[in-house]
Formats: structure tokens, sequence, C-alpha cells
């Protein structure tokens, strides 16, 4: 049976998990459809120089790792098409991905629409990540080496964030808007006695001061976070604290609200493998797998996403020529 709009493959997502994922089943001759949103290119397309991923000696920008990505896909026979899906039906195979009106069958899927990082939505936030403000201290903790640095949240990941920064800058303040941090006592233990790190407690932060003024949209390339805004919210006061960066651990969202239902997912909204642990590409649905930030709650490393994606395409094509062996393939 032939069907319009049928693929053997789709992959939703265009982050490195989604793109490994479709070069890989691309080259494997499964002509894959990537559903890769609106946002396409995921978390590195908000960011400058990346010098963690293998190959790139000098480093290499965040959005032309991305866009190179994309056109590697694109060179083995993937088609693109950057629109978001807003509902899947997994019920029975083919399953189907809905884009508005549209609908899209398939024999596999692969799930990589990773997760957000949480801003606090200042102004002028935008633009100064990548020039001051981050997200991860693992991707960008070097570029702080014999600098000041805070850290913003109260759980185990802001915790792990201080402690890793600890390596690299002079000092590191952690900023908490209440007066006992979430964080497991052990963690506290290590980093708090860690003598580079200062703690603000009672502390919010209300706003960004830049080296020169800003224009979202079109930010010079000399930008650069200079101090923040600070309320303490027990004494009622407000105060600057300069700094040469800011680094966000207030929590991270997983994009997985169009498979509530129909998919397993953790307690933290992350898609479940099959086995119930972390880099797991199977689901508890034949020929649904999953990779990167989607599932991965503790690495979030593009490198650690491109492996899982290339692992899930691989399972595609397993599963895949199962089917074929059966005779069951639609198209």
């Amino acid at each position: 049976m032939k069907m319009e709009n049928h693929y053997k493959l789709i992959v939703i997502g265009s982050g490195p998990a989604g793109l490994t994922a479709a070069i890989y089943g691309a080259r494997a001759e499964l002509e894959p459809l990537v559903i890769g949103g609106t946002k396409y290119g995921g978390q590195l397309m908000l960011t400058t120089l990346v010098e963690n991923y293998p190959g790139f000696k000098d480093g290499i920008m965040g959005p032309e790792l991305m866009m190179n990505m994309i056109k590697q896909a694109e060179r083995f026979g993937a088609k693109m098409l950057f629109k978001d899906a807003t509902k899947v039906d997994l019920s029975k195979s083919p399953y189907k991905v809905f884009v508005n009106e549209d609908v899209y069958t398939c024999d596999t899927l692969i799930i990589a629409t990773g997760a957000e990082a949480r801003w606090l939505d200042l102004p002028n936030e935008k633009a100064l990540i990548g020039r001051g403000l981050s997200t991860c201290a693992t991707c960008d903790a070097a570029f702080y080496r014999n600098k000041k640095v805070a850290v913003i949240g109260g759980g185990d990941s802001a915790m792990e964030e201080a402690h890793f920064l600890t390596k690299f800058a002079t000092e590191v303040t952690l900023i908490h808007r209440r007066d006992e941090f979430r964080a497991s006592k052990a963690m506290q233990t290590k980093v708090l006695e860690n003598p580079k790190v200062k703690v603000l407690y009672n502390t919010e932060i209300k706003g960004y001061i830049a080296n020169e003024g800003i224009k979202e949209g079109n930010p010079s390339n000399t930008l650069r976070l200079k101090a923040l805004k600070l309320f303490n919210n027990k004494e009622n006061k407000e105060s600057e604290l300069e700094i040469d960066g800011l680094f966000i651990a207030v929590g991270h969202t997983p994009k997985t609200d169009i498979f509530k239902g129909q998919l397993e997912i953790d307690q933290k909204g992350y898609l479940k493998g099959l086995d119930g642990s972390t880099l797991s590409a199977k689901t508890n649905k034949e020929g649904v797998f999953i990779c990167g930030d989607v599932e991965d709650y503790r690495y979030r490393q593009a490198i650690v996403a491109a492996g899982a994606g290339c692992s899930a395409a691989m399972e595609a094509e397993s599963f895949l020529n199962g089917l074929k062996d059966k005779k069951l393939l639609v198209g």
C-alpha cells in the first residue's frame, strides 16, 4: 500500500541528535523526513564559539556547526521541513505526525525534540546570550579562566555548575532567592566548603548591565555582560555585582507535550527509554526511538546527543530491515 506523505523514517527535531540521526538514516537510504521546527538547530543556535566538539581544533560557531549538519544530511538525501510538529498518533503503525493540518506517516519515528533551558526573562537577555550569559558550565567555563562568575539556582544543577566553574574562575558567586538550597546535602558541602565560592542568599537578579548600549536582535561584536542588578528580598535592598559571566541553572524544560499519553514520561517530563535508563534509544512503542536532550537530563552535551542520534538511526534501520523481512513496510 502506498500513501501520500509517507516516509520510511521521520525525525522530529533538528539539533545535534536529530540531524545526526538524519545523516545516518539518509546514508542508509531511508530517505528520512526531518521535521525540524521553526526554531531549528537546537540550543547550539544560541551559542557562540563551540570548542569542545571534536574535529574543530580552533572551535566552531554554534550556528555554523548546525548549518553544516543540515547541509550534510541534505547531501545524503534527507528532506528538511522547518515547521513544528503539532501532534502525533502513535496508537498504531504507520505512525502519524501532524504539522497543523498536514499529516505525515512513517514506518519508524525518531524523536529528538530536545529541551529548552529556562532563562530569567529579563530585558536584553537574548542579546547577552553567549556574551556573558550561559546555561552550560561544561560548555563555556574555559572562557572564564581567571575571571569572576556567578551562578543562579538552588538545586543540584546549580551546585554542579558552580563546582565545575571553580576549576577555572577565580571567584564563583552562588545566587539563590531563598535562605537555603534544594540541592542534596552532600553536593552542598562539596561546593560551599570551596574557598572560591561565596553565597548570596535571599537574592534575586533584577537586571543586566552591559559594557555598552544593547540593541536586541543586533548586538555588537564587543557587547559583554559587565554586572548584575540584585535585590535582597529579605532586607529589601538593591545592589550591583560586577562579574564577567553568569550561568543560569534554574532548570530545563523537555519538549514532550505532544507525546504525553502515548510514550512513557518520567517525573521531570523527560521521555523514558524502554529499560528506564538514560541514552536508551528504544521506547515502549515498537519502531519509535528517542535521542538527545529530550531524554538525557544528565549530560546535555552536543557530542552525547550526536552519538545518541547515531544509535537511534541504527536501531531504526534494524527495525525497518525486520519489517522488510516480514513484508510489513507501508511504502
